[in-house]
């Protein structure tokens, strides 16, 4: 990730499967459950992000 602090802009890879956050100005990647399966859920509040919950799944 390379960050740009003049131009307020951020350069991801594209090669990388990723979700991320921007609030107030600040790039935050949302982490992935660590079984790989599950969900990530994003709660806003005043249209903006306010806090996320990771459900991770279990493959039988």
């Amino acid at each position: 990730m390379k960050i740009n602090h003049e131009t307020m802009t951020v350069e991801i890879s594209l090669m990388e499967n990723a979700v991320y956050i921007v609030k107030d100005g600040k790039l935050q990647e949302v982490p992935k459950p660590d079984s790989g399966h599950g969900k990530q859920i994003i709660s806003w509040q005043g249209n903006k992000p306010c806090h996320g919950k990771l459900e991770t799944d279990m493959r039988f």
